[in-house]
């Protein structure tokens, strides 16, 4: 199996180091990630200049790894075209990717790119405090997760997080509740005026949740998909208010 890791952090994360040493238990493993810290760009891709991609001198344990100056979807898209890819690893992130947080997901993006491209695409996260995870709390668990969803051979996009010390894991459903709301002024030390968009929960987090879950110590599992559609909705609509 050839797998693709990249992540939203920049490829001198320790995050994408751990996911990259403990993947490599299950296949050949080759980094893509972006040059600097990409966290909260969607799934924006670059399109109005060129992309550079050159070989990066950290050490991987002998993995190949290469640095892009672009987006976490920029490198997924190299590297698939660089190499035969079957799997696409995100992450881990350093910071939790719940709830409606997904949508501005860098490290979420990385994974949908993989399955525009017809490959499976995991993302990886954990919440992260003032210091860096300690990736060995948890360690056994992303090695259970990969186990669990590499073995199933169909086109898939998930969402897993780690909380620091987990006690279980659970299948979970996205927790959409108001979120990211919160918008904290400040003044900078020449006086002028800025402000900090905060990550915040605005809302408890629903039972069975990602959001649940990491909050009760078990790792969250997400089965996602990339069709929006309201489906109950759009039957509604057709049938009160038919356009033809």
């Amino acid at each position: 199996m050839k797998i693709l890791i990249t992540n939203d952090d920049g490829i001198y994360s320790p995050g994408i180091a751990a996911l990259a040493r403990i993947a490599s238990k299950f296949g050949e493993v080759v980094v893509v990630a972006p040059d600097v810290e990409q966290s909260s760009m969607g799934h924006a891709v670059t399109h109005s200049r060129p992309l550079t991609v050159r070989k990066s001198p950290i050490a991987f344990e002998g993995i190949e790894a290469y640095r892009v100056n672009g987006t976490p979807a920029d490198c997924v898209a190299l590297g698939t075209h660089m190499t035969q890819i079957d799997v696409v690893l995100s992450g881990i992130n350093l910071g939790p990717n719940l709830g409606n947080s997904m949508w501005h997901s860098g490290t979420l993006a990385g994974a949908k790119q993989a399955v525009l491209l017809g490959m499976k695409g995991i993302a990886l996260s954990t919440p992260v405090g003032k210091e860096e995870p300690n990736f060995s709390g948890f360690e056994s668990y992303v090695e259970k997760t990969l186990k669990l969803l590499l073995a199933d051979t169909e086109l898939g996009l998930y969402n897993v997080n780690f909380p620091p010390n987990p006690k279980g894991m659970k299948w979970t459903s996205q927790s959409v509740r108001l979120y990211d709301g919160q918008i904290v002024p400040g003044v900078d030390p020449m006086g002028r005026k800025h402000y900090w968009f905060t990550v915040t929960p605005l809302e408890p987090a629903e039972e069975d949740t990602d959001r649940w879950a990491v909050e009760n110590d078990y790792v969250s599992i997400t089965p996602l998909r990339l069709d929006l559609t309201a489906e109950v909705m759009l039957q509604q609509l057709r049938k009160e208010r038919p356009l033809d």
